[in-house]
């Protein structure tokens, strides 16, 4: 009797069980769902997923394209015209017109400049002007003299050699006034400094009341006419036969990555850099306002020979940590994260692959997609 009770109560247990989990079951909404997705990682660019049907894969296809050659660049002014401002006469600042990155027209005034050298040059001219005009008096009067016979031929002459000299002297002095910046029609010791060309002032070495000590002394300012810079790249020496003088070069500016500038390349230094066995590179760009002296750029050249690679949707590609990424499957559950190259986008919003992947590899159509899943 007592083994009955036991069994009974043995059997009550197991059905008050069962009963629970059915209530159970019908409170939880989760209840006979698919176990949730894990993911398994011993290698952080390895990952292991139990649905990776979720992950539709495509092949890379093949894509034909010239060689291409990539090198980061700077922006610098054209050499050839960046003039520097100069002043021959010597004195002090009086006045400053123009400053640091300033954009200027060729004959805007610069600075002014009160000059001794200037106020003895005009002293000069004017002493020469009132010699030449005694000079020209006198040999009138020599002339009137010895046509009447008072004077002899020698006298004659010798008036006529003084009055020639005398303009001689004008000239000279005339000369020397324009020279050093002064005007004869509004005689002043001050000097108006003036632009030679039109452009940006890229470098200043003049302050208010600062001594200007003309030649022997730093030019107060340089222009840089910044309508067409130079973009200078290092191009290392196994990859020199990729570009050529006169080829066509592409440069982006970190600053505006979306905008491409065409060039042509005018320089390739013949003097390798032996520390990192590298030439200068130059292109030349004409400029659409927005580059800027010191700017960073990336410079594509393209060879002469075609290459196959790889092109991949864009969604497939994953940028992280500034580096590009896809996720290619490795058999079974497993996926691996790849680092790539990319290029250029072409038609079809595809994307080509440098370097990283081949054609007819696999990788996951959607990396973001997928990166966002691994990371939950």
């Amino acid at each position: 009797m007592r083994e009955l009770r036991i069994e009974a109560g043995a059997f009550a247990l197991v059905v008050g069980l069962f009963l629970a989990g059915c209530r159970n079951a019908q409170n939880d909404p989760n209840a006979g769902a698919p176990p949730p997705l894990r993911v398994e990682r011993a290698d952080p660019n390895t990952f292991q997923v139990e649905h990776p049907e979720q992950f539709p894969l495509i092949a890379a296809v093949e894509h034909l394209s010239t060689s291409q050659l990539k090198a980061t660049a700077t922006i610098s002014p054209d050499i050839s015209k960046t003039v520097p401002v100069i002043s021959l006469t010597t004195g002090r600042v009086v006045e400053i017109q123009a400053r640091l990155g300033d954009e200027v027209k060729k004959g805007q005034v610069l600075l002014r400049v009160e000059s001794a050298d200037l106020a003895g040059a005009l002293s000069d001219y004017r002493k020469a002007v009132a010699d030449e005009q005694l000079a020209s008096t006198q040999l009138g009067r020599s002339a009137d003299l010895y046509a009447k016979g008072a004077i002899s031929l020698n006298d004659l002459q010798v008036a006529q050699d003084t009055e020639a000299k005398a303009k001689v002297d004008v000239e000279n002095t005339t000369e020397h006034v324009r020279v050093l910046g002064g005007d004869l029609n509004s005689p002043s010791a001050i000097v108006d400094i003036r632009a030679p060309i039109s452009g940006v002032i890229t470098d200043q070495e003049v302050t208010n009341a600062a001594g200007v000590a003309g030649l022997s002394s730093p030019n107060p300012f340089t222009i840089s006419d910044l309508s067409t810079v130079w973009v200078l790249c290092d191009v290392y020496e196994n990859d020199l036969p990729t570009v050529r003088i006169g080829d066509t070069a592409e440069v982006r500016l970190n600053a505006y990555p979306d905008g491409v500038f065409s060039g042509r390349i005018g320089n390739i230094g013949p003097v390798l850099d032996p520390n990192i066995r590298a030439a200068k590179v130059r292109i030349e760009v004409a400029n659409p306002g927005l580059m800027r002296v010191g700017m960073f750029a990336i410079a594509t050249f393209h060879g002469q020979k075609q290459e196959r690679f790889a092109a991949v949707p864009a969604a497939a590609i994953l940028h992280l940590h500034d580096r590009d990424w896809v996720y290619m499957p490795l058999g079974g559950k497993q996926f691996r994260r790849v680092e790539v190259s990319a290029g250029d986008m072409l038609p079809g919003n595809l994307q080509v692959i440098l370097t990283g992947i081949t054609s007819g590899q696999q990788v996951v159509v959607n990396a973001l997609d997928f990166q966002n899943t691994v990371e939950q």
